[in-house]
């Protein structure tokens, strides 16, 4: 199994990889750590990622960006007519979702922005896979924290047609804080005072800030702050009006007229931006950028900053919504950790820190950190991967109720309810309590619309309870319970009905010296949460409004299951029997059906979406083949036109030196004409004839490199064995050596044991 994680981007994706020895960036195809957000489409195939960029200026109209921006809203979403603004081909309404038309194999085709997602997930897992040698099913994938239900489930759709299962969608800035805590080792003790920090996001098209608290083992999101429409893209609008403006009067042209120009000047401006970063001014050239003119332009980091003032004025705006939301004092934040690749702007880091007047931290790779991110949380998630537990405890951004239709049996019941509440503990599980005579509907919905993104519905989901019906007489009631959650990817659910009754057993009363760990006495509730949830009254009923019994739940999906009445009743034991006595507990009876409607695909829509996508996979697999079959039959044809006069020109008569020259003529002809578009077959074919008649001739070549590499490795071998006898007679003669040494030692020693003697003289 892979542990891949992934930064979806509104300019580009960025993918990383956990493994043994850490958490890794991929490169792409052309050995790039980003790949182009953007889908292509063309007469033959598909363009997805570089390849779309690569061809997008010649392709506009047919090529679309800005996947993120688009995926689950409607084409009268104004947030979609913004982004109309960054995307050449032409948006359209696709069965209430925002789509683009394109030309597609020489027809016009209409693809909404969850098809166009998934294509470009495709090439995310065909990149990925390519990589680390293995197939890639599951993932993390980040979003922005302002996603809303439909947004979420969308991309979601998305995933799933490009055969791939989201194992979580994170925050973004939760990914980056995850990325951040999990390889500290000094964060606080659980019963210290923890770590807050800002975590500051400046991405591609918009700006966030969320304020985390750590400890050891964990991170509690706190408060979330957002800018949906302040980004580096908005920076690079404020320099592309201003060259038009002095494009116009100094060149008399006006690239607001030409998109292919206005797409050039966009590249110019997000480079001159990036110069500006490091440099007090940078000059901009670009030829022939429209009616054979071309431009110049010198702009300096104060003209810069002068025109992007009122952009920079946006930024304390978020952070001192952050903070209220988080319900903190900038002197209450202990490091402000700054990611996102737009808040390389001078003037925004400088703005950051004045507004908290602290210097800020970069430890994080500001491009990458959320990728990270997910990747750890993948690992987290994975059974095969082993890394530190570490506890996510994100919050909910908008505030969700349900809404049902008043019970003609209860006349003075209340119609909605707020369950879940803004910045309450996600995941997050509640049970509800309805007394129904029959079937029921309940619609999820956002409670306060004006909050949402755009004109983002607030409609989330319709969920109609089924096999409902009273179980006693004309007064009785059912007492149905719904388990709604907002799951580890922040979305809503009813994921579960059942119905109980009332029913009295036997309980033991344990002395208060005996009460253990988890025991409930007399007048408690089963929770596990910190709150007290509300208590349903034991009599009968006289109003449908449903109970919110639980407010939230840990990381570890714990469900609160309460809404239990005790009633004490004396008993009569003896000593040497246990105390008991008779408690009435609902008990659980049956299940309930329930049938949803979100905006999740239906499962046939989304199974023959895939199935399309699949079809399109392959035919741009073969198209591929066909490219690089024919791309190889070209090569092959110069490669050996040299060879035969070269390698090959002692194995072959000059009257196959000619036929094969003819055979390379005519094949080269032909690929530049009629083969220029055929198939693979072809192209196979086409080379296996080349093959052919060139063969003996290379076989011959073959034959004689091969005799001399068999002649080669014979003086190698006589060589060696002839070194191998003189290392042998050498070492022969340095034994013999050593031999008369020692025989030679032993005489001096022996000379050496003779008594001394003193030659005389005459008397």
């Amino acid at each position: 199994m892979s542990v891949v994680g992934v930064d979806f981007g509104s300019l580009n994706t960025v993918v990383a990889v956990a493994r043994n020895r850490g958490v890794d960036v991929i490169t792409n195809e052309v050995s790039n750590r980003a790949t182009p957000s953007l889908v292509g489409f063309g007469p033959k195939s598909r363009y997805l990622g570089e390849s779309a960029k690569t061809q997008e200026i010649s392709n506009l109209k047919n090529t679309v960006g800005s996947l993120k921006r688009l995926i689950g809203r409607s084409l009268k979403d104004p947030d979609v007519q913004i982004e109309q603004k960054y995307v050449s081909a032409q948006l359209v309404e696709i069965n209430g979702q925002v789509g683009a038309e394109v030309q597609y194999l020489g027809q016009k085709e209409q693809f909404t922005a969850t098809q166009l997602a998934a294509m470009f997930f495709s090439k995310i897992r065909q990149t990925t896979a390519a990589e680390i040698k293995l197939p890639v099913q599951e993932l993390v994938m980040s979003v922005p924290t302002w996603f809303t239900d439909a947004q979420r489930r969308a991309i979601i759709d998305a995933a799933e047609i490009a055969g791939l299962r989201l194992l979580r969608l994170i925050n973004d800035t939760t990914a980056a804080a995850l990325g951040y805590g999990i390889t500290k080792l000094d964060l606080p003790a659980a019963d210290e005072k923890p770590r807050r920090v800002a975590f500051v996001d400046v991405g591609y098209s918009d700006y966030s800030c969320s304020i985390v608290e750590f400890k050891k083992g964990e991170l509690a999101v706190k408060g979330n702050a957002y800018d949906r429409h302040l980004g580096g893209r908005d920076f690079d609008r404020a320099l592309v009006e201003h060259l038009q403006k002095e494009f116009l009067g100094k060149y008399k042209i006006d690239i607001f007229s030409n998109p292919k120009a206005l797409t050039r000047v966009y590249a110019a401006a997000e480079k001159l931006k990036k110069v500006l970063s490091a440099n007090q001014q940078a000059p901009l050239n670009i030829e022939s950028l429209m009616n054979d003119i071309d431009v110049r332009a010198m702009i300096t980091r104060q003209e810069f900053e002068a025109m992007t003032e009122p952009l920079i004025s946006r930024i304390d705006v978020i952070l001192e919504q952050a903070l209220t939301e988080a319900k903190l004092n900038k002197e209450d934040i202990d490091i402000i950790e700054v990611v996102g690749g737009g808040s390389r702007v001078p003037a925004i880091k400088e703005r950051i820190q004045g507004f908290f007047n602290k210097p800020l931290s970069f430890t994080l790779n500001q491009d990458e950190a959320i990728a990270r991110g997910c990747a750890f949380s993948c690992a987290i998630l994975s059974p095969i991967f082993k890394v530190r537990d570490f506890a996510i405890q994100d919050i909910i951004n908008y505030p969700i109720e349900f809404a049902w239709e008043k019970d003609a049996d209860i006349p003075d019941e209340d119609t909605s309810l707020t369950v879940f509440n803004k910045g309450n503990v996600m995941p997050s599980t509640k049970i509800l309590t309805f007394y129904r005579k029959q079937a029921f509907d309940l619609e999820a919905r956002y409670a306060k619309p004006e909050g949402l993104p755009g004109k983002a519905s607030p409609f989330i989901g319709r969920f109609s309870v089924k096999g409902v019906k009273a179980t006693g007489g004309p007064e009785d009631f059912m007492i149905c319970k719904l388990k709604a959650r907002v799951n580890i990817h922040g979305v809503l659910n009813v994921e579960s009905g059942y119905y109980v009754e009332d029913q009295e057993v036997e309980e033991e009363i344990k002395e208060e010296g005996d009460k253990k760990d988890g025991d409930m006495g007399a007048g408690e509730q089963e929770e596990t949460s910190n709150r007290e949830p509300k208590r349903r009254k034991t009599t009968a009923p006289v109003s449908g409004e449903p109970e919110a019994v639980a407010t939230g739940e840990d990381t570890k999906n714990n469900e609160l299951t309460n809404d239990l009445s005790h009633k004490a009743m004396d008993t009569d034991a003896k000593d040497e029997k246990p105390k008991t006595r008779k408690v009435k507990k609902q008990v659980r009876k049956g299940e309930l059906p329930i049938v949803s409607a979100t905006h999740s695909l239906e499962i046939a829509t989304k199974n023959a979406v895939s199935e399309r996508e699949a079809a399109m996979v392959m035919e741009d697999k073969l198209v591929a083949d066909t490219e690089e079959k024919k791309n190889e039959l070209e090569t092959y044809i110069y490669d050996l036109r040299n060879k035969l006069d070269d390698q090959y020109a002692e194995f072959a008569s000059d009257e196959e030196k000619e036929k094969i020259r003819e055979k390379l003529s005519a094949s080269e002809d032909w690929l530049y004409d009629e083969g220029d578009d055929t198939t693979k077959a072809v192209y196979v074919a086409k080379m296996d004839e080349i093959r052919a008649l060139a063969g003996p001739v290379v076989q011959r070549h073959f034959d004689k490199v091969e005799a001399d590499r068999q002649a080669l490795m014979a003086k190698l071998e006589a060589e060696r064995a002839k070194k191998a006898a003189e290392a042998e007679a050498r070492k022969a003669a340095e034994s013999d050596k050593s031999q008369d040494g020692a025989k030679d030692e032993e005489m001096t020693d022996a000379d050496a044991t003779k008594p001394d003697v003193e030659e005389a003289g005459d008397p």
